[in-house]
This record gives C-alpha cells, structure tokens and sequence, in this order.
C-alpha cells in the first residue's frame, strides 16, 4: 500500500490541523547493557536451551507497521497505532 508523504493532522502542540511528513518507524538497535538484555544472556548462560520455545506454524503472513508523523510547523512527533499490511511504502 503507498502512504502519502505529507498528511493533514491534528497538532497538540499547535492545536490545530497541520501538514504531517509521514515515515514508517524502524525499531532502533538493542543495547546490550539495558536491563532485560542482561537478564536475557543470564538465562541464556550456560547448559539448558533457549527461554521459550521456537515457533514453527506461522499464523500471520503479514506484519504491523507504525507510522511516525512529524509536524511542519514545531516538529513535533506523533506516532499512530499498527495497521496490519502486507507491504507499506511512503509515496515520494
């Protein structure tokens, strides 16, 4: 599905509708020294498998994809809910 690069929205900060520059978010990369991290390679450690078991039957063919939309006017940014698509891309 194409998602257009600009949409018109509502700003709390402006308080008013403004043009929002639309992106797909992209989780950041995990840093090893956060504390779920640690507790993760603590289980991990040593004899015995893996937490929780793999998963081999996959129900769902497609993912979420958040859309985090930026303001023209303050910058600020806004995030919406996942919408469930098979391929998302940003109409430039």
């Amino acid at each position: 599905m194409e998602i257009p690069a600009t949409i018109m929205r509502y700003c709390p900060r402006c308080k008013t509708y403004t043009p929002h520059k639309v992106s797909i978010y992209k989780a950041g990369k995990r840093s090893p020294l956060k504390e779920g991290e640690r507790r993760h390679a603590r289980r991990l450690k040593g004899y015995g498998g893996s937490r929780k078991p793999v998963q081999k039957r996959f129900a769902k063919t497609t993912k979420k994809v958040a859309l985090k939309l930026e303001c023209t006017k303050c910058g600020m940014i806004l995030m919406t809910k996942g919408i469930r698509l098979r391929k998302a891309e940003v109409a430039r």
